[in-house]
């Protein structure tokens, strides 16, 4: 059976701001140091998929900055762009039906394009062994992080410790909870962090999005049916941007959880889901002071603080526990309690119409 891997590189990145922008979000964006988020991820992918099998799904508006950045790594013909965001229950379901109708019915894996991974090949045996039991059975596999703390910034996936074997089945999602109910999840022993990493055949979640989004599956199925023809983006362009916004959470997974068609395989693998601005530590080593700095920095009596400059000179002097980026044309300043607020700041340029800072 053929194996195909689909990396998810159309979010905004909005809690990035002002690094990240709707043309360059932060997939594209290197904040290791090391190489951009979405290439780091086609690297971890290559581990378990043949090259010519790698998938990116981006946004049209970033699909010229993404054939640039993952030259020699992707096929560009693998760089499937959406007219517009309708997030992943459409950008699943529109990956598989391009999958399912130019290259064959087989497993995917697919994967967010700006997860850190700290121990690949702890995932990689994971994922190969989802591969395998997708190969073997008609059920939706996830890939469950065994929890390290009682995090209120992730979804949560209810599981059947007990069961037998590696391949656990699912009871149900949970949403970000808050602080009370995250740290009985996590005493419970019964729940593991939501990777939002999926295995499974193409034709399969095509079937679930038919039973439990039919009004998204008849849109994606009249696309489908202009593939492979001269109308194929007449149709793509006319047809997707009226699909309804959906996670793939809500409209696949927890009504299949609930007829137990969802299995999860539990990985301890050093993942970290970097959101916002408050997870730079995750990603690059903290000086003494516990500060993460890039740039042009001078940082006096400064504690637990992300600083970041693309250009000019970022003096700071007595604070703690602050976020403080510099880009050409925005400053942005925040205790970085709220950085998974940041978003709140592009919304209100958006009301003003200050598109140019998007």
């Amino acid at each position: 059976m053929n194996h195909y891997g689909v990396i998810m590189a159309g979010g905004g990145g909005t809690r990035f701001w002002p690094l990240s922008r709707q043309k360059k979000p932060k997939q594209l964006l290197n904040l290791t140091g090391r190489e951009l988020m979405v290439n780091e991820a086609v690297e971890r992918m290559a581990e378990v998929i043949g090259k010519s099998n790698i998938f990116i799904v981006t946004g049209e508006m970033q699909t010229a900055d993404m054939l640039i950045a993952t030259a020699g790594k992707v096929f560009p013909r693998n760089v499937i762009s959406e007219p517009e965001a309708r997030n992943t229950a459409t950008c699943i379901g529109y990956s598989a039906m391009e999958i399912l109708k130019k290259y064959g019915d087989g497993v995917m894996v697919i994967t967010p394009a700006d997860h850190y991974i700290e121990n690949v090949p702890a995932l990689t045996e994971v994922l190969g062994r989802a591969i395998l039991a997708a190969e073997e059975q008609d059920k939706l596999i996830t890939i469950g992080i065994t929890p390290s703390f009682p995090s209120t910034a992730f979804g949560y996936i209810k599981y059947d410790r007990s069961a037998e074997g590696g391949i656990k089945p699912v009871h149900g999602f949970k949403e970000k909870p808050n602080e009370t109910a995250a740290a009985e999840y996590i005493s419970s022993g019964s729940y593991l962090w939501n990777s939002g990493m999926f295995v499974w055949k193409a034709s399969l979640i095509l079937e679930k999005l038919r039973e439990y989004a039919p009004d998204i599956y008849s849109e994606l199925e009249k696309i489908g049916e202009a593939m492979n023809t001269p109308a194929e983006q007449e149709v793509l362009h006319e047809v997707y941007p009226n699909i309804r916004k959906m996670s793939i959470d809500y409209a696949v997974m927890e009504p299949s959880a609930s007829k137990g068609d969802v299995v999860v395989i539990p990985c301890d693998c050093g993942w970290n889901d970097v959101g916002s601005w408050d997870m730079m530590s995750v990603l690059n080593k903290c000086d003494v002071h516990g500060n993460v700095t890039a740039g042009d920095i001078t940082a006096i009596d400064v504690k637990n603080s992300v600083i970041y400059s693309t250009g000019r000179t970022v003096t700071v002097l007595g604070v703690e526990s602050m976020v403080i980026v510099e880009t050409e044309d925005a400053v942005m300043v925040c205790p970085k309690s709220r950085a998974q607020e940041v978003k709140r700041i592009v919304d209100a340029l958006a009301a003003a119409g200050k598109t140019e800072l998007l």
